[in-house]
């Protein structure tokens, strides 16, 4: 295996060897890089108590690094066509390990904001287009499909073993909370500056990553604008995304409210974000092709409510914790099926190739709008509700009804986007063919 190959190489030219490597790479790459931003979704009594903010400056901290990620988004697409993919990855991963090692410092609250919009900066301006390209340049056309589909289970393991890794660190350090949120930052910046010097040396220069047109057609967004299914898809996606990440505080609410160990709910939490993905995304992805993903949408939002109306239901002890805990890994389930293939709603609709890109670019923005308010707002809920140090049962009451809502219209979004494509689609069909025939695709 040759490091930092000068020539260009296609994809015939790389080993099989070399291109499993890469392809584990992108996929671990893509389930790391993102932990120290997201490290609430697992760690957040910890984290809050260990940087000594509010429920409110916690929320708007990584409402910073949203704001930031959703101006990067329709960019990094462009940046991923002009630049190589080692300089990407490589550049990604040093960069992103470098601010969590300030991470890891347990910095003011101003040098949290900083680090969070570099962050969003590193992770989504520069390294958002080079995991799906990356996985496209290691494949065959007639591979994609599968490898991308491998890529997530990948990105799953992955999660998984960093999750027991982070349970382990938190049963060593006990209760020094501020020593345990630390060290598994500092273990968290090791792994990405690993992958960013594995990227360095292992990337090839690929034949014909960078393309020689400019990369942006304003026509392309222009229609992609004006078609219904991208919009139907996007406000799906809004809410899919917002019971998605929102299912997050049931982590509290183990250790809050039902009075769940530490170790206990990292375990529940980490099963929830990552060893589910290796069940539900495969599940969800087969279900939506044998029927269509709006229904699977609208099924896994119903089911949502339900499983969500029955940790409500359950008696606020510690009796509950095993009932509560098995809930939470279900609504993971169906958070993580139904995220899965929301975005699939637009080859439902066929939405044309020649601006499938500016289409998904949208999707983007919009289902990826919940992360700028959620955090924030829930935030404000719980410190509304604290007395002393405990933030009391209402707040995720009210937190939870606000997620059941949104899923009543996530289903409702996609219910109307099935209906529209079926009375419409041999003409949404024919035009997506006339259309991608003119561009000359």
């Amino acid at each position: 295996m040759k490091f930092k190959d000068s020539a260009e190489m296609s994809y015939s030219e790389i080993s099989p060897g070399r291109r499993w490597f890469l392809l584990v790479l992108a996929s671990i790459g893509s389930s790391i890089i993102y932990a120290p931003a997201y490290l609430k979704a697992v760690f957040y009594d910890p984290l809050q108590q260990a940087l000594g903010v509010t429920n409110t400056e916690l929320g708007a901290v990584f409402g910073a690094y949203a704001i930031t990620a959703l101006i990067c988004y329709l960019p990094s697409g462009i940046i991923a066509d002009k630049v190589r993919m080692r300089t990407l990855s490589s550049v990604g991963f040093i960069s992103t390990a470098l601010l969590t090692f300030v991470y890891a410092l347990l910095p003011s609250l101003f040098v949290l904001y900083v680090v969070f919009i570099a962050m969003g900066v590193t992770t989504i301006l520069i390294w958002w287009g080079v995991r799906f390209k990356l996985v496209r340049l290691v494949s065959k056309e007639d591979e994609y499909p599968k490898r991308i589909g491998l890529s997530y289970g990948i990105y799953g393991v992955a999660g998984l073993i960093i999750g027991m890794i982070s349970t382990a660190i938190v049963a060593m350090v006990g209760e020094n909370l501020k020593l345990g949120v630390s060290v598994y930052l500092g273990f968290l910046a090791a792994v990405i500056l690993a992958l960013g010097i594995l990227s360095l040396l292992f990337i090839p220069k690929f034949k014909g990553e960078i393309k020689a047109s400019d990369g942006f057609n304003l026509n392309e967004f222009v229609s992609a604008f004006r078609n219904p299914v991208v919009w139907l898809a996007a406000v799906s996606l809004f809410f899919v995304y917002f019971f998605y990440t929102g299912v997050t505080y049931t982590t509290p609410y183990l250790t809050g409210v039902l009075g769940a160990s530490l170790v206990v709910t990292t375990i529940v939490a980490n099963v929830r974000n990552y060893g589910i993905t290796l069940l539900s995304g495969p599940i969800f992805g087969y279900l939506a092709n044998k029927s269509k993903p709006s229904l699977m949408i609208v099924i896994g939002s119903l089911a949502f409510v339900v499983a969500l109306f029955g940790l409500l239901v359950l008696p606020k002890d510690a009796g509950v914790i095993v009932a509560a805990s098995v809930l939470v890994i279900v609504l993971g389930f169906i958070a993580n099926g139904a995220f899965g293939v929301a975005s699939a709603q637009l080859t439902e609709g066929s939405v044309p190739l020649h601006y499938f890109g500016a289409a998904t670019g949208i999707l983007s923005i919009v289902g990826f709008l919940p992360d700028t308010f959620s955090s924030i707002w829930f935030g404000a809920i719980m410190d509304a509700h604290t007395v002393g140090e405990s933030v009391q049962v209402a707040a995720y009451e009210q937190i939870f009804y606000i997620l059941i809502v949104s899923a009543v219209l996530a289903a409702i979004a996609s219910a109307i986007l099935f209906y529209f494509v079926r009375k419409n689609g041999a003409k949404l069909a024919a035009s997506a063919a006339a259309e991608t025939e003119l561009a000359g695709v």
